[in-house]
């Protein structure tokens, strides 16, 4: 993963709102859940809630799928270990030494 995906995975979890969202839809599992329910349980206005799951969607975070009228949301948990992974692979290496 480039330096630039990172930081707009983590740029986009920067915000107080989406990362909130995305806790959720982790918490809720590999199913997720509607976007109204997710709306009853933050309290989130509806066209706030759309813009934030908007991009969140854009960055690959979360996917949604549409079964009849409900539209659904599920966190994307393949990109989720890639960003840990990313992060953990630099914990611990040290960092050069500058002389």
């Amino acid at each position: 993963m480039t330096e630039e995906k990172l930081a707009q995975y983590l740029a986009e979890l920067g915000n107080v709102t989406r990362l909130r969202i995305y806790m959720f839809l982790i918490k809720v599992g590999l199913k997720g859940v509607r976007v109204g329910l997710i709306q009853d349980y933050l309290k989130i206005p509806a066209s706030t809630l759309s813009h934030h799951i908007a991009k969140l969607t854009n960055v690959g975070l979360i996917s949604q799928k549409r079964e009849g009228r409900i539209l659904n949301c599920i966190a994307n948990f393949d990109v989720l270990q890639a960003v840990l992974d990313e992060l953990q692979k630099s914990c611990c290496t040290g960092i050069p030494s500058v002389e």
